[in-house]
């Protein structure tokens, strides 16, 4: 699953099948709930990535009506919401901005039942209210709201986000956020913020180092872009 993860990440997307395919059985045969809802999760976010997005929709959604998440206490209500959440996205990438802010709410709704505090035990990470308030930002721009989706920025406060790479990847969101409103400094200080938090999440991200590149070749460019670009190893 680690390994899986890794190569989402990074955009290995054949690679990633060929592990989130391990996985799978691993979790299938081990008869784990939790772990067989986080394979799917990784399975839906290849699908998606892959461009499949009625597979990733499918994929992500059976998961979340599987009868043992139901059974699985806070963790299974935990991956639930994370599994409703991570359709949503995949709502947005299509362009459905309704049906996005729906499975979103739900997926908010979910989070608030279970409170602030991360529940013990849960495979996929932190799933809490101001996490699905991190992924807003990204499923708003990804839908074409840049304004909303600044709006759900605002909400968050840095610090209450469970890691360093979660931060990272809100300011990643919010320099996307910027690009798109025309704001070209405001972008590139979110960036180098989320460099000084994380700088290796930051030189890897796919989608930072292609931020990086449109900066470079739509307008001036500073020492500071340049010293990012050349970090993040951007021709």
């Amino acid at each position: 699953m680690l390994v899986t993860r890794t190569l989402v990440k990074l955009d290995a997307i054949q690679l990633g099948w060929l592990a989130a395919d391990r996985a799978r059985h691993f979790a299938e045969t081990g008869g784990n709930a939790l772990t067989i809802a986080e394979a799917a999760g990784q399975s839906a976010v290849l699908a998606r990535k892959s461009g499949w997005h009625h597979d990733a929709l499918s994929i992500a959604l059976a998961a979340a009506d599987l009868p043992s998440l139901r059974t699985a206490g806070r963790a299974g209500t935990a991956a639930r919401g994370r599994l409703i959440q991570n359709a949503s996205y995949t709502l947005a990438r299509r362009g459905d901005r309704d049906g996005m802010r729906a499975l979103t709410d739900e997926a908010a709704a979910i989070a608030s039942e279970l409170g602030d505090t991360p529940v013990h035990g849960d495979p996929g990470g932190a799933f809490t209210p101001v996490t699905v308030q991190l992924h807003r930002i990204s499923a708003e721009n990804h839908a074409g709201d840049p304004l909303t989706a600044l709006a759900a920025a605002s909400a968050i406060p840095l610090e209450a986000l469970p890691s360093l790479e979660r931060r990272s990847r809100a300011l990643g969101d919010i320099a996307l956020t910027c690009d798109r409103l025309g704001r070209r400094t405001d972008c590139l200080n979110a960036l180098l913020t989320a460099e000084r938090l994380a700088p290796q999440e930051t030189h890897a991200r796919p989608a930072t180092r292609s931020l990086i590149v449109s900066l470079l070749g739509s307008g001036p460019t500073s020492a500071d872009l340049r010293g990012l670009a050349a970090r993040s190893g951007v021709d």
